[in-house]
């Protein structure tokens, strides 16, 4: 067996997702369909938080009402994490820090121009990753405030990242949504 490259995390981890997605929480499906910071359309991606207010930051923007979220724990215990917040991890892989931070990043994306963190992401996966350690850069963020995103998962070992419903509150189909 071929020794994953980075870090394991293995802990809890947060989403505050759309309440449509509450029947499937764990797809990636929304990300896949519209793309994000640190996956390009077409590849799925499961953003996620360390803590719960982390990961309502990410789904709440500032400035703007709070819409509704459902809001969910997962199970990690994943290897093959490419840590963002280590410095010396950064140089090894040869990243530079102004490849994470991408402000316009959206505008970038809809125009069709390079987006860093995009392109960052598909290098990281080719070379073998499957999450991304990285610092929050929602409006509020502090340096506490840190994401993990996932583009290679599944319910167990080496990628686990399972949702924590043990007395099945979620809905198990769309029809919850309709």
């Amino acid at each position: 067996m071929t020794e994953l490259p980075g870090r394991r995390f293995a802990g809890p981890v947060f989403r505050a997702h759309n309440p449509e997605w509450a029947y499937d929480p764990a797809s990636g499906e929304g990300a896949r369909r519209h793309g994000g910071r640190f996956n390009r359309r077409g590849r799925a991606a499961l953003y996620s938080a360390l803590s719960p207010l982390g990961a309502i930051r990410e789904a709440s923007p500032l400035g703007r009402p709070m819409e509704p979220v459902t809001l969910c724990e997962y199970a990690v215990d994943c290897a093959g994490v490419f840590d963002a917040t280590d410095p010396r991890m950064l140089a090894a892989e040869g990243v530079a820090p102004p490849e994470l931070d991408c402000p316009d990043w959206e505008l970038r994306m809809l125009r069709g121009d390079p987006v860093p963190p995009q392109d960052l992401a598909e290098r990281l996966v080719a070379r073998g990753y499957a999450a991304l350690m990285v610092q929050s850069f929602a409006r509020g963020a502090g340096p506490s405030d840190v994401n993990l995103v996932f583009w290679t998962w599944t319910g167990r070992p080496p990628h686990q990242v399972r949702v924590v419903d043990s007395i099945q509150r979620l809905p198990r189909d769309r029809s919850s949504w309709q």
